[in-house]
């Protein structure tokens, strides 16, 4: 979906809006909320979404709510962004949010610590709420920080592999690969150089490229970014010097970095209908769920395939398995009706025909372990594959940080620098960026 797809495009610039939540935005936990939500009242919701099938998915999932708590109104506020998000919650007072959400999952880190989201805990005790038996782990994961709970996820994003079937066949290859050593292969054989470029290329891997960024290509490898101690653990967990290994290889073997950036300068838009997936520049493409609907109304001419991402060689029993993160919804610290707005972030978290509706509504992937399996859900069969990387238990998503994305974006510009080769010492370069990634974390503790 491009609501949530945007926000996941961009989240490691969106996090740095957060920075100042860490020194200036402390709230009340929800324990303290004395409303009653079976009082008449109004309550505010803002949320990101901006194109008019959202906001009209919104709109009636709202209605839903109002009909099944005809005491609570809500007053919807769409468009909202991080840096709007932040200054209110910084802000506090009466023309604020009581329900708030954002489409940056690597920022829960900084509203959690920082109080910036109310902890949901008490709600979540008062209300007898399993989410172990409702949520999905990774989803659960990323909703809270070392211990407190401040979101809950509001729909989410999958990320697999697109392929283009009929470029498969004239390749001669039977099967989406299931392996990183197969992917070399097939990206390999499905490339078609033309002069100095590329009649048709089999992969675009640099990290400049459509979604082909270093926390979507570490999903497919076991990992741990930090170790127990809270330390940057790239520089000694040998799966990050892999996957850096693997990715500057295949965009030697494909062309080198310079011939890429020059084709991939000649991309349509990511969000557009001249996609190099869609136009068949690209015969594999790394993209979320929402992909899938974008190709489909841009009309393209050849059958779509979708699968899983790839695994590490050696970890090929965790096939299926992908990068996840959605939408979060939450309740501001400052809100002075905060059972009431529970109320609602209650009903569109974990409510299985409102999760299902608006997940048919605007083609993300369900939150709820019933939504996913829900006979209402639309689900068809390319679909189907992001609903199963969802619920696959060695799905996952970058750790939640105190300083938000900083770690991810300090790496991402280590990959940058070794994928062109302006940094050629691996060991030595992800050793420097353990370090800087420490310091950063310190100084915002």
């Amino acid at each position: 979906m491009p609501g949530i797809s945007k926000k996941a495009a961009s989240v490691l610039a969106a996090s740095a809006s957060v920075a100042l939540l860490a020194t200036g935005c402390t709230g009340s936990s929800g324990s303290g909320a004395s409303d009653d939500p079976n009082a008449e009242t109004t309550i505010t919701f803002w949320h990101g979404w901006s194109a008019p099938a959202e906001v009209k998915a919104i709109q009636e999932n709202i209605a839903r709510f109002e009909k099944a708590h005809p005491n609570i109104q809500v007053k919807v506020v769409g468009n909202i962004n991080d840096d709007k998000l932040n200054q209110a919650l910084r802000a506090g007072g009466s023309k604020g949010p009581d329900v708030v959400s954002s489409f940056t999952t690597s920022n829960v880190g900084k509203f959690c610590s920082s109080g910036a989201f109310a902890d949901l805990k008490p709600f979540i005790e008062k209300s007898e709420l399993d989410l172990d038996a409702i949520i999905p782990k990774p989803m659960l994961e990323y909703t809270q920080f070392e211990g407190t709970r401040c979101a809950l996820p509001l729909l989410g994003d999958a990320y697999g592999l697109y392929y283009n079937k009929d470029a498969f066949e004239a390749a001669g290859i039977e099967a989406p690969p299931k392996t990183w050593s197969e992917f070399a292969k097939d990206a390999k054989k499905l490339t078609k150089a033309k002069g100095d470029s590329y009649e048709q290329l089999g992969f675009m891997p640099n990290y400049h490229g459509y979604e082909t960024v270093v926390d979507h290509y570490m999903a497919q490898w076991d990992h741990a970014y930090f170790d127990k101690g809270g330390k940057s653990n790239i520089a000694k967990d040998p799966a990050f010097a892999e996957m850096f290994t693997y990715q500057k290889k295949l965009v030697d073997d494909l062309g080198g970095f310079e011939k890429l950036e020059r084709y991939r300068n000649t991309f349509g838009d990511e969000w557009g209908a001249k996609h190099p997936f869609h136009t068949g520049q690209v015969a594999m493409q790394l993209d979320g769920e929402w992909r899938l609907g974008m190709a489909k109304d841009a009309g393209v001419e050849f059958e779509i395939g979708t699968a899983p991402m790839p695994v590490a060689d050696d970890e090929v029993d965790e096939y299926g398995k992908g990068f996840l993160s959605g939408t979060i919804m939450g309740i501001a610290p400052q809100s002075k009706k905060q059972n009431a707005a529970w109320e609602l972030v209650k009903y569109m978290t974990t409510d299985t025909e409102a999760v299902v509706s608006f997940a048919n509504a605007i083609h993300n992937v369900p939150s709820t372990f019933d939504a996913l399996k829900s006979p209402d859900l639309k689900a068809e069969d390319g679909f189907k594959t992001f609903v199963d990387i969802a619920q696959h238990p060695r799905s996952n998503t970058p750790p939640a940080s105190v300083n938000g994305s900083t770690y991810q974006t300090t790496l991402q510009d280590f990959g940058f620098q070794y994928e062109s080769g302006k940094a050629k010492d691996l060991k030595a370069g992800l050793e420097k960026t353990a370090a800087q990634i420490d310091r950063d974390i310190e100084q915002a503790k």
